[in-house]
Parts: structure tokens; sequence; C-alpha cells
């Protein structure tokens, strides 16, 4: 015997993609024959992206060891990152096998109908339907027993074994054709769910076109590395993300972001791998390597979005592990006491426990929720919307308040120009003129706001002398043979400049929801400019929309001042705000109205307000393209800084939340009603089968329609 310390174990995770892992019970068969194996500390599988994660001690248990393991079970494993090793096509040879066993059941039919003779070798052509049609069930039977799981599988050959030894071949030839296509019609469905996830990164290319010592050369994008030169010709797939260093085009960023309208990029502007370049040429310096691109990061996320199981996920499989048991006993005892308890024959009641036995598996009830959540989550990802898993898309679904941020979010986190006014007969213009000339010097985001007012009025600026910012307060300066002073209203107080009449303009600004800066000439101010940030166009109408959904209750969260705030909140639409608010403030101010409407999502920009959106139920940040920090982190990211795309997860988790309660609706009631004609005599072999592997296939089809959202 080996001893070994516990104190020295290797920890580690694999992660291994599983073929042939389609359903609970499989999944079952696999922590059964795995935790046979020294070394496993834990398990968690994946159905949706057949992904199976391992926890084990690697000085005893290797990957290999592993995969062999699963090979046992008749599946197959290979870790993550490598490239599996294309088997011959499982699933075309099943095609072809039920096939072949509907022609000979169709023959066994067509033979009961002929005259005596032909309806005596009937049963060969049923006989021959049961083998073929059985071959792929009664394979994964074996498996199941002798790993000491009862599945459907294990249960049909029983139903079929049952229906053979009671004679009724036409029956048993029936059950397992229908059994057997069903299964072949749900992998194909399954692998339908699956490749909308997949598809996501089939967006960029395989190669790249590289700029090496002054030629270009053909290079896979795997091989590329970062600070690489990669050209990028017109009507061309852009390979990796990257900044341009040549060249101006409009960029078509749709598959990533979701944004509708190209984006125009030149010599600095930030560049994803998938994103469809126009009618310009562009070099691009590579900034990060295939793998950690943007689509390559947006993929996994929502893969791993995935595993993340949502309570209704969590409730589905706690009433199936009672469920399946349970109708298992019921089985065993209308088949034992049904003729003593109510009279008739043993082979009658023996058949009503053997319809019992197949509607027993919960295939259709625990497939029902993973398939419509990945279907919502590929829809979401597909229009540039990442949502975290499925207990985020339910907690989307249950919002009833939505704060939202004001600079960046509302608005465009610009400043504009909005109003210019004169204190002293000095015209606009001039007003603008003087201080432009003055800001051009200047690095402030209020002077850059009005030197671009100035210069697209086509004013002709003056140039400065003495320039001298006054932190916090403004500048100062000579324009032409004046000294101008530019600033706010503490700094013309301390400097005696301020008028009865510049105060009155003062607070008309500010009650407008301008900030207001003043302008003076010598020892008189001249005038005031008002700036603003500029309302995003869409942010009226999504407000409108979300109202339209049923949010009930719309609040601005900001820190600028109370009439900006006011201003801004009156012509969105929207009746609560709170204003000069600290990142701390708006912690207490989420909580606050958490507790008072009930579930709430928080509406940012990722960065500033990350307290904030870690404080909210569903934390939505904007414009995270590029953003690896707002990725990671935010329940709900939008690739773009699009507003729409709030109502649109909205409405989307929203269509989820009803389909699956529509999925699991429909597969109680169906198994409810089986159990009841099942026991009353009424349900036959066929009809079971057709009914619960048909439920399975109703409740995919319903959930893939959650694509076309």
């Amino acid at each position: 015997m080996t001893a070994r310390c516990e104190v020295c174990q290797v920890h580690a995770e694999s992660t291994f993609r599983i073929e042939g892992m389609d359903c609970h019970e499989e999944v079952a068969i696999l922590e059964r024959t795995l935790k046979r194996l020294a070394g496993i500390e834990a398990l968690d599988a994946d159905v949706m992206g057949q992904r199976l994660r391992v926890k084990h001690d690697a000085a005893v248990l290797t990957p290999g060891r592993i995969a062999e393991a699963v090979a046992r079970t008749g599946m197959r494993a290979w870790l993550e990152h490598e490239t599996a090793v294309q088997p011959a096509s499982t699933t075309r040879t099943r095609a072809w096998l039920v096939g072949l066993a509907a022609i000979a059941l169709a023959a066994g039919l067509a033979a009961r109908l002929a005259p005596a003779a032909g309806a005596r070798v009937g049963w060969i052509f049923f006989a021959i339907a049961v083998v073929l049609a059985g071959i792929h069930p009664v394979r994964r039977a074996w498996v199941s027993i002798t790993s000491r799981v009862l599945d459907i599988n294990v249960l049909m050959v029983v139903a079929v074994a049952g229906a053979v030894a009671l004679g009724e071949w036409s029956e048993a030839a029936s059950v397992v054709f229908l059994f057997a296509l069903a299964q072949l019609l749900e992998t194909r469905a399954m692998e339908r769910a699956r490749g909308a996830i997949r598809s996501l990164m089939d967006l960029a290319p395989a190669e790249a076109l590289v700029r090496q010592n002054g030629t270009e050369v053909v290079m896979a994008v795997d091989d590329v590395r970062v600070g690489d030169v990669i050209v990028v010709r017109p009507g061309e797939k852009i390979p990796l993300d990257g900044r341009v260093r040549a060249g101006d085009s409009h960029v078509n960023e749709s598959p990533v972001t979701g944004e509708s309208l190209p984006v125009e990029k030149s010599p600095g502007s930030e560049v994803f791998a998938g994103t469809i370049n126009g009618r310009g040429a562009l070099e691009v310096d590579v900034t990060r390597l295939g793998r950690d691109s943007t689509i390559a990061r947006v993929v996994h996320l929502v893969e791993r979005a995935q595993a993340h199981r949502a309570p209704s996920q969590t409730f589905v499989d706690r009433f199936a592990r009672v469920y399946t048991p349970a109708v298992l006993v019921l089985a065993a005892l209308v088949a034992v006491a049904g003729p003593l308890a109510f009279g008739g024959s043993y082979s009658g009641w023996i058949y009503r426990a053997l319809v019992l036995l197949v509607i027993s598996c919960p295939c259709a009830l625990v497939i029902s929720t993973p398939v419509s959540i990945v279907s919502a989550l590929a829809a979401a990802a597909r229009k540039g919307v990442l949502i975290k898993g499925g207990a985020r898309l339910e907690q989307l679904a249950a919002v009833r308040c939505i704060a939202f941020d004001k600079t960046g979010t509302l608005t465009h986190g610009r400043l504009r120009v909005v109003d210019v006014a004169s204190t002293n007969g000095v015209a606009p213009p001039e007003v603008l003129r003087l201080a432009a000339s003055l800001e051009a010097r200047s690095e402030h985001p209020i002077g850059r706001a009005i030197v671009g007012r100035a210069i697209d009025d086509r004013l002709v600026l003056a140039g400065s002398d003495g320039f001298q910012a006054l932190p916090g307060r403004g500048a100062e300066g000579v324009v032409g043979a004046d000294r101008v002073v530019v600033g706010n209203h503490r700094l013309f107080e301390e400097r005696g400049l301020c008028s009865p009449r510049a105060h009155a303009q003062l607070e008309a600004m500010t009650a407008n929801g301008c900030s207001t800066v003043m302008v003076a000439r010598g020892n008189e101010t001249v005038g005031l400019i008002g700036v603003a940030d500029e309302p995003r166009a869409s942010a009226r109408a999504v407000i409108e929309m979300l109202r339209e959904q049923g949010v009930e209750h719309v609040v601005l969260l900001t820190g600028d001042h109370d009439a900006a705030a006011r201003a801004l909140a009156s012509g969105l639409g929207i009746t609560e705000y709170r204003a000069s608010l600290l990142p701390e403030d708006k912690v207490t101010a989420v909580q606050e109205l958490k507790q008072r409407y009930g579930a709430l999502a928080m509406v940012g920009d990722g960065v500033n307000d990350a307290p904030a959106l870690a404080s909210a139920d569903v934390g939505i940040a904007m414009g995270v393209a590029g953003t690896d920090a707002a990725l990671e982190t935010a329940d709900v990211a939008l690739m773009a800084d699009e507003l729409p795309k709030i109502p649109f997860a909205i409405r989307l988790s929203r269509a989820a939340a009803r389909n699956i309660r529509m999925n699991i609706a429909f597969s109680l009631l169906l198994k409810g009603a089986f159990l009841i004609m099942a026991f009353a005599g009424v349900a036959t072999l066929w009809m079971a089968v057709v009914a619960d592997m048909g439920a399975s296939l109703i409740v995919i089809a319903n959930a893939l329609r959650l694509l076309r959202e």
C-alpha cells in the first residue's frame, strides 16, 4: 500500500469537451464513473456547452486517465485547449440505421394487411426493425447499467423487451423506432442550439495578411504576434484586435458591438477582430493575440455564462431527482398490486407498468430551462449584449426599476455650448471669440467646448499672451490689447467683477441646467457662456420603451448639480432624480431604491460607477468593447454605447422567462396527463414514447425561437 501525504496534494482543474453528453443521464453516468477514480475532488458538468470541469490531484490523476475513464462510458473527452481528433460521423450511422428500421417497420405493417401467410411472417420484419433501431439504445443502456444508473435508455430497453415478451412485436418495433428517431432529432436540435454560440467565433477569419520586411505574407491568426502589422483590404474582415497605423475607412462593427451604423476609423482608432472593413485599406498594429481578442473573450464569457445555473433550473433538477424514482416505484406497484386491487390480467397491468417506465424519464423537463437560457444568451450576444448567465437573465426579467447614471450614459459625456449671453452690450459672438481665443491654450473640457463652438461658428480667433490656468476657477491672459478672464462665479466674486446683470444671467442659465462660464474684458464682465452635456438622441425614446415593457420606475443618479440634473430629467421624462452624489452616495441611493421598488438595474459606464453597479441586482455597463475589466465585472455588458440595447435586453430576458415557464408547465402537464392515462390503461407504449421524446423536441424548438427574438 502506498502512503500519500494529504498536505502535498497538487490541486488542478482540467476542463474537458465531452462528445455525447446531451442530457442529465449522461452526467449521472460520468459522475458515477469518475468518482471511483482516486484523486477526484469535484466535478461540474455543463450539458449545453458539452463541457466537464474536473478538480483533481494532479500528483495522482492525470487528464489522460480521466479521458480514458470517460471513453469507457461510450463518450469521448479531450482537453478544451486541444484539437479534437475527428471521429467517423456517428450521427450519420445512426441516421442510416433509423432509416432502415423505418423500412422494416413499414414492411411489417404492410405484411399484417396481407393474407394470413403474410401476417405470420410480419413479426420477422418487426424483429429486424427492433434490432436496427435498438442498436444505439441497447449500447447506451449497457453503459448505464454498468455505471449503476437508470436512464431513459435502460427504461426503454426494458419496455421493448417487455412488449416482445407479451408478443406485441408491432408495438415493440414502433416504440424503439420512434425512440431512436426522436433521439436523433433531439441530438440535431441540441447541436443547433450549441452552434448558435460557436457561430460567434466564426466571425473572425482564420488567416491574416501580415507585413514583414516590406513584403506581405498570409499567416494563420494563431501565429500572429502582438506588434505585428496586418493589412486589411477593402471589404475584408479584420482578423485581430489592433490600432490603426495608416489608412482611413468605415468599419461595420455590428458583428461585435451590435452598432447599427459603420464607424469611421483613422490612425489611432481601435478596431476589433470580426468586424468588416469598408472601402478604404487599413494598416493595423496588432494589440491582442487571437485567443485574447474581443470576439474570443465574448465567446468565452457567453460559454462560461451557460454554466451559471438559473434558480428555475435548480428547481427543475431537484424535482427530477424525486420524480423519476417515485414513478419507478409506482410502476412496480402497478405491475404487482394492480391485478390484486383492481382485477384484470397480469399481462395488462405489466403493460401499464411499462408505459409508466417510459414516462418516468424527465428529459424534456430537465432540458427545458438550459436550452432557453443558451438561446437567449446567444441571441443577446449577436446584438452586442453580454448577459452573464441564467441567474442574471432571470434577475433582469424581474427588474421593475432602472437607475441611470448621467454623464456618458444618458448623455454623450461631451460638453457643448448651448447659450451665449451679453451683459454690457458686447455682441454674443464677440463674447464667444474672446473666450475661445484664450481657451485655445487650455486642455479643459469646457475650454475645448468653447473653442469647438467658435470654430463651428467660423469666428476668427486672436492670439493670446501670458496664458495662466487658475485651477478650480478658470484662466486669464492677454487677447489682443485687452486682459481677458474666463472662469466660474467664485473667481469673479474674488476679483470683484460681478454685476447685478451678470448675476441675473447667471441664475437664468443655471436654472436651465447649464454650467456657466463668465467672461471679463479688462475690469468688466462682458458676457456669460452656458455649456451642458449633450443628451443622447435616443434617450427619451428608450425611457418610454422601458415603461412600455413594464419598468415602472426610472431614476437618474448623478454627481452633477441639481439644476443640471433637473433639466435633463425634465427633458427626458424622468420623474425622479438625485443630484450631487459622490460614488458612495450612489451606492446608498441604489440600496434605498431596491428596498422601495424591488429588483433594480443600474446602468453606467462600468468604471466610475463600479460600486453602484455592484450594489444593484443587475449592473449594466455600456460601451465595454475592448475594455477587459468592464467585460469581466458587469452582469450585463453592452459592447456599444447604444441605449436601445437596454430595452432589447429587458424584452429578451422577459421572453426567455416566459419561454422557460411555458416549457416547464408543458412538460409537467404532459407527464401528469400520461401518468393518469397509463394508470387507466388508455395510453400505449408508442403513445408514451411520442409524448416523452416529442415533448423534448417541442421544448427545444420553443427555446430556439429566442434566437430570432
